[in-house]
């Protein structure tokens, strides 16, 4: 089966591998590129250079690698350097077979006009040595369906080098590449948003003094008792009835924990997310009135937060939509 780019461009288009193909003629194209699965994609090839101690000097220099396993007299090559062999560098080797051509025509014909190397997988099978002389043949292990990715549509083509030193199979290497038509501009994704809180009939009460930058704290009207985070009923006397006083907005840390996380998009925009840049402190307050409440420390690092340290509410604009309380501490 041979292809010229022509030709390929042709079948690309007759099989609907284009934008917008449906997936009866993605599945048609994808048929025809694993025609080529099994098809040698070099054949013969020869190393330029035999396994050799000032190239595996130079790896092992490169890489900060002292094993004393690639110097001295039993010296034997980095595994790694498995393909290194085989490279023609700048001039080549001329064994690229024409399946492999064709098979890249047809994925050009089909738009997929860009390249990259994604990953290689290696065998080792037996250790290299200086003088051992290289020779490789390489087949088209498997073409891919079609994926999209960041950079774009296209197929993944695999490729399996077997290595031989000295006609002696030492270890074999699969390289990948995909070949892909670059997506296009990507839309802006719209600003990522904290999360919201939780509100239900039980605490819309709270949100709404929030609202209004209150801090409301219930109060049974049966026995008095504040009680915070708000409840649908007294836990001291089980009463259902309650109403509502006004924190005055001081208190002290009581307990604080350091939280360590990758930084996430919907605190960086905020002065006072600490969490947008690194560690930041989380501390159950002790309000002036008795209560406890969770929240944040703002205005001091996180390694200077301390229990007993006084702190004072303050209410941080964290989007168009949401306002939270926290407490703003002081070194001093």
């Amino acid at each position: 089966m041979t292809a010229t780019p022509e030709q390929a461009a042709d079948t690309a288009a007759n099989t609907g591998a284009g934008a917008g193909a449906d997936a009866e003629e993605a599945a048609r194209f994808h048929a025809l590129l694993t025609s080529f699965e099994g098809r040698p994609a070099a054949t013969a090839g020869q190393g330029k250079d035999p396994v050799n101690q000032p190239m595996i000097r130079h790896w092992c220099e490169a890489m900060g690698d002292a094993d004393p396993a690639y110097t001295g007299p039993d010296a034997i090559a980095p595994p790694t350097m498995l393909q290194a062999w085989t490279m023609g560098g700048l001039s080549g080797h001329g064994d690229r077979s024409s399946a492999y051509d064709e098979l890249l025509a047809l994925l050009d014909g089909a738009g997929c006009t860009s390249v990259v190397a994604t990953d290689c997988e290696q065998e080792y099978l037996r250790p290299l040595r200086p003088g051992d002389r290289v020779t490789y043949d390489a087949v088209i292990e498997s073409v891919s369906p079609r994926k999209t990715t960041k950079l774009g549509t296209g197929h993944f083509v695999t490729t399996r080098m077997d290595v031989r030193a000295d006609g002696e199979l030492a270890g074999t290497h699969r390289f990948r590449i995909l070949k892909y038509a670059p997506a296009g501009p990507r839309e802006k994704k719209p600003a990522a948003r904290r999360p919201r809180p939780v509100v239900n009939r039980d605490n819309q009460g709270f949100w709404d003094g929030v609202a209004d930058h209150k801090l409301l704290i219930q109060r049974c009207t049966a026995c008095g008792t504040l009680r915070f985070p708000w409840l649908p009923g007294c836990n001291t006397c089980a009463s259902l009835d309650w109403d509502t006083v006004e924190a005055s907005g001081a208190g002290t840390v009581f307990s604080y924990v350091v939280m360590h996380h990758p930084p996430f998009p919907a605190f960086t925009a905020h002065e006072h997310a600490a969490a947008a840049a690194g560690p930041y402190a989380v501390a159950l307050v002790e309000l002036a009135e008795g209560v406890r409440m969770v929240s944040n420390i703002t205005g001091v690092p996180y390694d200077k937060v301390r229990i007993g340290m006084p702190v004072h509410l303050e209410f941080l604009r964290a989007d168009e939509e949401l306002e939270l309380p926290v407490f703003r501490g002081s070194e001093g």
